[in-house]
């Protein structure tokens, strides 16, 4: 069976090899064999009849590196093949294991012999017989796309990280939801190979929370009872202090440290907003607030599914930044009226933002909200800025007519908005529930990496007399006339129970509007 897999990957990479060739030769103004087509480019790697040269070598070389990279993502495949096909090869040549030290002698074996093999260690080796494994055995549509060059192995490699421990329909349902579009719900924006690694990590393990099989308050439960304070010594005089610890602490943490960190910078101020950072968390912690060092609250977005707010379902809600929390703590957080938090509520029909709480410490213009909400971070491929750390930016300048809405409108880190300035890389392409993409100088578009929003759970709609309705949503054409009518079932005049208070009421007179 590998036998034949790795003769189909070998044919991948001699495909992406005579790709490669044809742009190296465009790269080196040579015209390319007849009949030979670099990926998405001319037959020739350029454009002899006419153009700008310069122009058409640049583009060669970029053309290079994209097939250089599916070309590394095909070896990588084959690689793999390999792997499980030696291992199944040895275990076949072995003799029966009469006990389990002698199977994990056996292992031992292989993986001496992959080691010495590849000239890297045996944990190195281990690590790929065991990924060759997970993919081929449980991951055939990971493998498949790593085979095609759509993703790299550090994407491969991240799959079958976030899918262990994870029974096999729920790694199923994982894989399928970044690399089948034909998926229930796939995954929103741009490609999972478009993604940088740890973006699509991150991305990958936020999916893995929402749908692991045991609840997110269990896991949380024990992860809380683990939190610790770590100090490990390091060279040069230095140390590593950190704290493991529950996600909105850290969180609020970092974002006050980080507000009062940018305080401090001006003109004067010769540290980077890094060492500020760790400066002015140290003064808190050895001393409490210094004078002269600024104070601010956390801001952190909470974005909670309306029924898991009322306690009708276990929904995990997103931190700004991190990804999925316990609902418990989302309830805390928006119950107790913590300054630092803000409340977001998502539409019961599609998961979208519906409302944005107002009950805040120095609350910003309600499109600043929005757009952290739409973008999440810096929407230039691959930035992991946070939307605090980002400046909000008119995609077309005002002076050349462009208004100020939410299409018109970006969020850059400062890098980015300064490259946007100073070069002519362009953000384009942005709506309401959108981030811009951006176009290269070279004129490649390059598409920016979307908030994943999903449909959220619905509560099972019973009452007293009546057939079970299972927990599919009623036809919502209006959401606001469901609510005052007498279907709604959590209405405290209809069939079922009452709703529970909602600490924050206002978010139902804003949908009504």
């Amino acid at each position: 069976m590998e036998s034949r897999a790795a003769v189909v990957a070998l044919e991948g990479i001699e495909s992406s090899v005579a790709a490669l060739a044809v742009c190296v030769r465009g790269a080196a103004g040579e015209v390319a064999p007849t009949g030979v087509d670099p990926a998405g480019g001319d037959p020739a790697g350029g454009d002899p009849a006419g153009g700008d040269p310069l122009r058409d070598q640049a583009d060669a070389f970029l053309d290079g590196l994209a097939e250089a990279g599916r070309a590394e993502a095909r070896l990588a495949a084959l690689k793999v093949h390999l792997a499980a096909g030696y291992a199944a090869a040895a275990e076949a040549l072995a003799a029966p294991a009469k006990s389990p030290q002698e199977h994990t002698a056996q292992e031992m074996a292989v993986t001496a012999e992959v080691a010495c093999v590849l000239t890297v260690s045996e944990r190195s080796a281990g690590a790929l017989l065991c990924e060759a494994r997970t993919l081929t055995a449980g991951l055939p549509l990971t493998l498949a796309a790593l085979q095609a060059g759509t993703i790299s192995w550090q994407h491969a490699r991240i799959l079958c990280d976030e899918t262990a421990n994870l029974e096999p329909a729920a790694a199923a349902a994982l894989e399928a939801h970044f690399l089948d579009p034909d998926a229930v719900n796939p995954a929103r924006g741009c490609p999972a190979g478009e993604l940088v690694p740890g973006r699509f990590r991150a991305k990958a393990r936020a999916w893995r929370e929402r749908h692991h099989p045991v609840s997110i308050e269990t896991r949380h439960t024990k992860g809380a009872a683990d939190r610790r304070l770590e100090y490990v010594p390091d060279r040069d005089g230095m140390a590593w202090l950190s704290a493991y610890l529950p996600a909105d602490t850290a969180a609020g943490i970092w974002d006050r440290a980080t507000t009062a960190a940018r305080a401090l910078q001006g003109p004067a101020e010769s540290r980077t907003l890094t060492q500020l950072r760790v400066d002015v968390a140290s003064e808190w912690l050895l001393g409490g607030v210094m004078e002269g060092t600024p104070s601010p609250a956390a801001q952190v977005l909470v974005t909670v599914p309306v029924f898991s707010l009322l306690g009708l379902t276990e929904e995990p809600a997103m931190l700004d930044g991190y990804g999925p929390i316990p609902p418990s703590m989302a309830r805390r957080l928006v119950a107790d009226g913590a300054a630092s938090f803000r409340r977001v509520l998502t539409d019961p029909r599609n998961g979208a933002p519906l409302e944005i709480g107002r009950s805040t410490y120095r609350i910003p213009p309600t499109l600043r909200q929005w757009l952290r909400l739409r973008d999440g971070r810096c929407p230039f491929p691959g930035c992991n800025n946070p939307s605090l750390d980002n400046d909000a930016d008119h995609l077309l300048a005002w002076a050349d007519g462009g208004t100020t809405g939410i299409s018109n409108l970006g969020q850059p880190c400062r890098r980015h908005h300064r490259l946007k300035h100073t070069t002519a890389w362009t953000p384009v392409g942005a709506t309401a529930n959108e981030p811009p993409g951006w176009t290269s100088p070279a004129g490649r578009s390059y598409r920016s990496e979307h908030q994943d929003w999903e449909p959220p759970h619905w509560p099972e709609l019973t009452g007293p007399g009546d057939e079970d309705q299972g927990s599919e949503p009623p036809d919502l054409s209006d959401w606001t006339d469901w609510v005052e009518s007498a279907e709604n079932p959590y209405d405290a005049g209809g069939l079922g129970p009452p709703l529970p208070v909602d600490p924050f009421p206002e978010w139902a007179f804003f949908t009504a509007a």
